[in-house]
């Protein structure tokens, strides 16, 4: 199955690791114009830098600012006005006791992980109506369906954006446009390993510690490892592409069977 996107521009957003990188350099394989995007000049450029190492005849381009607040969504969107393949992939957790988090918290993680999405769909989604193409993904999370104790502000974060793309897909509904969320499963980062960490012990040897966290607060998963970012991308490729024309206002799960249900 070939899926080629020459001529497409792609944004992904929090893609200077992890599962935005990944995104990054798969969309870039395929053909697409990738604009990598991060909150400072140093991060965005050395991952510029790595994905021209890992995709030599990749196309990047370099889109700095801090997507949660209105001034950094702005230098974004106005250096790059035309996008027809939008990535919200930008995030933030962390695990804390739920009667502990604070109204300046929860705050923050709505701000990231659902209106920093809203803000760039806001923009995007007309020019991609206009043109008769174009692809909205936002990438959610398992804790978006299966509420994890231990970050309750996270999951919340995650359930909105599930609406969010549910709803935006109404919006372009008969435009060629398509919008789709995609839960992503407990997945190998640096971000993750330092979770795992933080709930395991720190003693253990890297392989010993995601199997004890697994097995201990992610026992219902039927992958029974951590998922690699370029799984997830690989997800997120088919529904970039045209092959995935008639899959919209989805929720698209790439979560190793964790979620114990046949639907989201």
């Amino acid at each position: 199955m070939m899926i080629d996107l020459t001529g497409r521009t792609a944004l992904v957003t929090g893609s200077t690791q992890g599962i935005g990188y990944a995104i990054a350099a798969g969309l870039a394989r395929t053909g697409a114009a990738v604009i990598v995007n991060g909150r400072s000049t140093s991060s965005v450029d050395a991952a510029v830098e790595r994905l021209r190492g890992d995709v030599p005849d990749g196309t990047f381009r370099a889109a700095v600012g801090d997507l949660a607040t209105d001034e950094g969504a702005h230098s974004v969107i106005d250096a790059h006005p035309d996008v027809d393949i939008l990535v919200n992939n930008l995030g933030i957790f962390g695990a804390q006791s739920p009667l502990d988090i604070e109204d300046d918290e929860w705050r923050r993680y709505f701000e990231v992980n659902v209106l920093a999405a809203v803000r760039l769909i806001r923009a995007y989604l007309p020019g991609m109506t206009e043109r008769g193409w174009g692809r909205v993904l936002s990438i959610a999370s398992d804790s978006a369906v299966v509420i994890p104790a231990e970050m309750i502000h996270y999951g919340m974060s995650k359930t909105a954006l599930l609406a969010v793309s549910r709803g935006f897909a109404k919006e372009a509904a008969g435009t060629g446009v398509t919008v789709n969320s995609v839960i992503a499963g407990p997945t190998h980062t640096g971000g993750v390993e330092d979770f795992v960490y933080s709930l395991v012990e720190k003693s253990l040897p890297w392989d010993e510690a995601q199997r004890e966290f697994m097995r201990t607060h992610r026992p219902q998963s039927l992958l029974q490892r951590l998922i690699e970012p370029e799984e997830i991308a690989n997800m997120v490729l088919y529904l970039s592409s045209p092959l995935a024309s008639a899959t919209t206002g989805g929720a698209v799960r790439v979560d190793g069977g964790y979620v114990d249900s046949i639907l989201p």
